[in-house]
Parts: structure tokens; sequence; C-alpha cells
């Protein structure tokens, strides 16, 4: 077909009269397809999402667990507990009270063992993820010297706990005392070492716990609008491809219905408007041959000649009529879809050759379909007097036949499409919204039944009327019947 005409997967036809766009398969399979992709890839992002998230919760609060508050005070532990050593080991100078060299041996012996516990501690968890950020080793150095120090403390304090148990003078006071700040010296400078270490450890590792935290907001509020995002998604998705759809098929049935009440209506109307008609037209249809049998000079009067086509038009009117409200049933037989284009073709050619249009014929040598042939012949000869008077003079017309599997009855069938195709002016927009509606007719004298006609007949073959066109290119219209096996048997559908 001519570029920029509607493609006939999305054109226009009718249903026993009613205009509906179809939807191709393949647009309903993409769009399930990409409902099923977006929530599948939607749920996979939030599900790493939350995983990730929940490991790094986890790795963290087990690495606060893992660190205790004290290690970052183990400076000003030590500091204490050496000042407490310093006044046991004072007081048992001064006095010679075994209970303060008891006190002071079971202290320093605890402070021994919690300063190697410690080390070890610290060297641990400068191994944790959480820890990663703070530089400990100058803190393990410090604590490495603090154990030198320590050791050589304890032994510079032998000598006073083994002195005599007699109490000791005022100067022997002021010596002891000089000897203990003498002995200690050393280990409290490397207290306020480990202190200042540690506070510039705690800060890193405040700094790298509010980096971790500041990332596990970032991503909260990722998967927040993601959730959000997806769920926005959802909506347009469910609306588009569930709702929207079905409030169409809800607006079209209840169009349906509304329109068979209509011709419900009709078809009564019709009888009685048909037969309150009819008699009158014989009547006058038999008075006016008795009058042109009585008088012969009436046979060739102008007004006599009127008066005759006029009734003839009337009866055709009627006929029409009848037909539309009340159509009647097809009997299906297997009929080759080539014999009735070429029955038709034969009988218009001559009459189309007056007005210099060319009807053509191209169709496959056998394909069948089960149908009325009569009535269909009758919908091909409306269509292609359609295409005549649209053409006007001068022009071509083509019948053709194929293959096709086309929607028919909610699912996918094999098709016989038989097609007339003209060079014609097209059919304007305006025009194509009421194409098949009854009564509804741009000819003068026309009664705007013959589209509305044969869209009922071919419905009652199972089968649609659909159209393409393009204004000053054309218009195919398509008769669209379910195709028969080459071999089938008669009564025997696909």
């Amino acid at each position: 077909m001519n570029e920029g005409r509607k493609n006939l997967s999305e054109t226009i036809h009718s249903t026993g009269g009613l205009r509906r766009a179809t939807r191709p398969a393949s647009v309903v399979k993409s769009r399930v397809f990409g409902f099923v992709a977006v929530v599948a890839g939607g749920t996979l992002l939030l599900g790493w999402i939350t995983h990730t998230l929940w490991n790094q919760l986890d790795r963290l609060q087990k690495d606060h667990a893992a660190v205790r508050s004290e290690s970052f005070y183990l400076g000003v532990h030590l500091r204490g507990s050496l000042r407490g050593l310093n006044d046991k080991l004072l007081q048992f100078g001064v006095s010679r009270d075994r209970a303060f060299r008891d006190a002071f041996i079971t202290e320093s012996a605890e402070l021994k063992d919690w300063i190697a516990t410690n080390h070890i501690l610290l060297a641990q968890t400068a191994k944790l993820q959480l820890l990663k950020s703070v530089d400990v080793s100058r803190q393990l150095e410090i604590l490495h010297q603090v154990e030198i120090n320590y050791a050589g403390y304890l032994s510079n304090a032998i000598p006073i706990l083994m002195a005599t148990n007699r109490p000791a003078s005022t100067r022997s006071f002021e010596s002891t005392y000089q000897r203990v700040r003498e002995i200690s010296s050393g280990l409290f400078p490397l207290c306020d070492n480990l202190v200042a270490a540690q506070r510039e450890g705690f800060s890193e590792f405040l700094r790298g716990t509010q980096g971790t935290l500041i990332s596990h907001q970032r991503l909260l509020m990722v998967c927040s609008v993601l959730i959000l995002g997806l769920a926005v998604v959802l909506v347009i998705l469910v609306y588009r491809g569930l709702i929207t759809p079905l409030r169409l098929r809800l607006s079209e049935s209840e169009t349906i219905i509304e329109r068979q009440e209509k011709l419900a209506s009709l078809g009564i109307l019709a009888s009685g408007v048909a037969h309150e008609i009819r008699n009158p037209l014989t009547a006058i249809k038999f008075r006016l041959f008795s009058l042109r049998k009585a008088l012969p000079a009436v046979t060739q009067n102008e007004d006599a000649t009127v008066i005759g086509n006029e009734i003839d038009r009337l009866e055709q009117i009627v006929r029409s009529f009848l037909q539309f409200a009340r159509p009647a049933d097809p009997k299906l037989t297997r009929t080759q879809a080539g014999v009735m284009l070429q029955e038709v073709h034969d009988l218009l050619k001559p009459q189309l050759e007056k007005t210099a249009i060319e009807l053509k014929l191209d169709t496959p040598a056998r394909l069948f379909v089960y149908a009325d042939a009569p009535q269909i012949k009758q919908v091909l000869i409306n269509l292609i007097q359609n295409s005549a008077e649209n053409i006007g003079h001068n022009g071509t017309i083509t019948l053709h036949a194929r293959r096709g599997i086309v929607p028919l009855d909610g699912r996918m069938r094999r098709a016989a499409i038989l097609a007339v195709t003209d060079t014609g002016q097209g059919i304007p927009p305006e025009i194509e919204t009421r194409l098949f509606d009854p009564f509804f007719t741009t000819k003068d004298g026309g009664t705007g039944l013959g589209l509305a006609v044969s869209s009922r007949i071919v419905e009652r073959h199972g089968g649609l009327l659909r159209y393409e066109t393009e204004l000053n290119r054309g218009t195919t219209f398509e008769i669209v019947l379910p195709a028969l096996e080459d071999d089938a048997s008669e009564h025997t559908l696909d």
C-alpha cells in the first residue's frame, strides 16, 4: 500500500455497523512484557538495595558491639590505676602496713594483665571494617612502651616493698615519696600520649561512623524514591494496560447493546412501515399501469415516466430499509472466493467501461470460504459501485483476494480477504467518523444504507468489514471471512 495510509492492523473496521480500532496482538504482548519487566526489575533492585542496607547495618551493629567505649579511654584508666598503685606504695613505705603491700601486689598484677589484654584487643579491633579508617598503630606503639616501662616500674618497686617493718621517719617519707615519683615518672607521660592518640582516633571513628550513617540515609532515600517511582509506573501501567481497555470494552459493549436495542425497535417499526408504504405503492403502480394501457398517449408522457421512476425508487428504499432492519440469515456453503469475484467482475465491467473506469481482477486460483455467495456478491457490488462513484471518470478498481491471519471471534484465525481497491479521492476525515452510520449519505438520492447493510451481512458471516484510505490516493475496502482449507469438506469450519 502507499506510504501514509492507515495500517490495516490498526485500521477502522465495522462490526455490525460499529467503528472501532483493532489492537495488534504484538502491542498487547509488549505491554504485558513491559509490565512484567518493570515489576521484576523494580523488585530485584529494591531487593538488592534492601539486602545491601541490612548487611551494612548488621556489620555496623557487630562492629559497635565489638568496640567498647572503654577502648578509647585506655590512657585515662591507666593513669588512674598508676596513681592508685603509687598511693599504696607510698602508704606502705611510710606505715609499713602489710595490707597496703598486699593490695599493691594484687592491683599491680591485675593492671599488668589488663595492659596485656587491652594490647591484644586493640590489635584485633583495628581489623574491624568500622575501624579501618582509624590509625591505631601509634596507640599500639605507646601501649608497647607502657608494658616495658611498667615492668621496670614493678622492678623498682620491689626494694620499697622489701623494707623493714619499722615505721619510717619524716625524712624517710620524703625520700620514699621522691623514690615513688622517680620510678613512675616514665609512665605518666606515656599515659598522656596515649590519651592524646586515642582522642584523635576517637574523632576519626566518629567521622567514619557519620559517613556510614550518611551513606545509609542516602540508600534509604534512593530506595524510597524508587519505591515511589515504581508505584507510579505500576499505577500507569495498570491504568493503561488494564483499566483503559476495560473502559473501552465497556463503552463498546454499551454502544453495542444500545444499538441492538435500536435495531430491535427498528425491526418492529420496519415491518409496520413497509406494510403501510408498500400497499399504497402497489395500488399507485397498478393504477399507473392501467392508465398507460387505457390511454396509450400517457405512456409517452414525461410526468408519467417520472412517476414510474419515483415509484421504483421508493420500492428500492423500502427493500433496503427492510434488508437493514431485518436481514436474512445467510445460507452458508463452501464457496470459492475467485468464482464470486469473477462473477461480479463480469457483471459490472461493461457498465464501468462506459465511464472509462477499468475493473481489474487479481485473485489466487483456489481460496475457499464458508459463505452465502449471493449476499457476499451483493456486498462486493455495493463496494464497487461506491468506488466508481468516488472516482467519477477515468480510474481503476482492482478486485483481489488473499490469505491472511486476522483476529476473528477473539482469536487469531486464517482468513480469506476479498479486497476492492480504487484510485479515487479517498474518504475525508469528517466523513470517516460516520461512514457506517445508517441513513448517512453524501450522495444525492442515496439512502445511506449501503455500507450499513454490507457490514451487517459480513458480520453474520462471522467476519468483519474494514478499510484504509488516503486522500487523493484511493481507498481499499476488505471483506474478511473465515477461510477453509482447500480440501475441506462442505460445512466444515476451520
